[in-house]
């Protein structure tokens, strides 16, 4: 009896286990494998191709709007990282006081997260294109939009990641704040820790994993970052705002350079994962201290 019930279970596993391995296979790794095959072909995204080498990769190195694109992705997601992260950690503090409608607040300030970030790039650019504008020439300023200027587009591009990325990492930090027990908020108080000095030494140290969590993930995200510049700016003005992921994107699918960027692509996700371990490792050896 108990072997037929270990049988049905072995194949209830199966049965659900394997075809999620073949869609994420299918939709997944094999791209990827291909992706990889196709960097080093000169590969245009129709028609017949040539094995190249390394040609795609070292040709990388010598693209000024490459290297332009790396430039301004890391600027971008590491302004926005900072930003959300304590804009996160001081709602959340706030949050998980005590003060009214507390439940309410935490729903509505989490709506952003739920809407596509196409809708909110798109909303986004009709303030930043019309009312923002307008609201400053009333008050006697250039009524210029921020999307129109090479020195404040990726401003604007920030807001909106952060606008709608906040959400998620304050409950993440409430979860953090949660954990922290009481007694230790009591101790702390008969020592005479308040303020900024209970924030540092006692909850920081011991929601520091979750910062962790929050910073990893907000920097993945960023540096992928791809709709709100789709909806924003398309890589403008005079590509002062183009991502690699909207790099890789444009250029490859309809600029012919599907070999190209797909090298490009590989670099990036090599880069993606070097820079996620290495906040990891940073991050714990400050838990592991504290």
């Amino acid at each position: 009896m108990n072997k037929k019930k270990i049988n049905n279970q072995q194949r209830t596993f199966l049965l659900m286990t394997i075809p999620v391995l073949i869609l994420f296979f299918c939709f997944n790794t094999l791209p990827l494998i291909k992706g990889v095959i196709y960097s080093f072909t000169n590969f245009k995204g129709y028609g017949d191709f040539e094995w190249v080498g390394l040609r795609n990769y070292i040709d990388l190195f010598g693209d000024a709007r490459v290297g332009k694109s790396y430039l301004f992705t890391f600027k971008l997601a590491l302004a926005s990282t900072i930003v959300v992260n304590i804009v996160s950690l001081v709602l959340a503090l706030g949050l998980n006081s005590k003060i009214k409608f507390k439940s309410a607040m935490r729903g509505l300030y989490f709506v952003p997260n739920i809407l596509g970030a196409l809708v909110v790039g798109y909303i986004f650019n009709y303030f930043f294109t019309y009312i923002l504008p307008a609201f400053s020439k009333m008050l006697g300023g250039s009524g210029n939009s921020m999307l129109a200027s090479t020195k404040w587009a990726w401003v604007a591009i920030m807001i909106v990641c952060a606008w709608q990325s906040v959400a998620m990492n304050t409950i993440i930090y409430i979860s953090g704040l949660q954990t922290v027990p009481e007694d230790v908020y009591e101790a702390g108080s008969i020592d005479g820790a308040t303020g900024w000095a209970k924030f540092k030494n006692l909850t920081l140290p011991l929601i520091l994993p979750f910062v962790t969590i929050n910073m990893v993930l907000c920097m993945k995200n960023f540096l992928m970052v791809f709709d709100q510049i789709m909806a924003l700016t398309k890589g403008g003005p005079a590509q002062s705002t183009e991502s690699i992921s909207y790099l890789i994107y444009n250029n490859g699918m309809s600029g012919g350079q599907f070999g190209f960027q797909s090298a490009n692509a590989v670099i990036f996700f090599i880069m993606i994962v070097a820079i996620s371990v290495g906040q990891m490792t940073f991050m714990n050896k400050k838990e592991e201290q504290l």
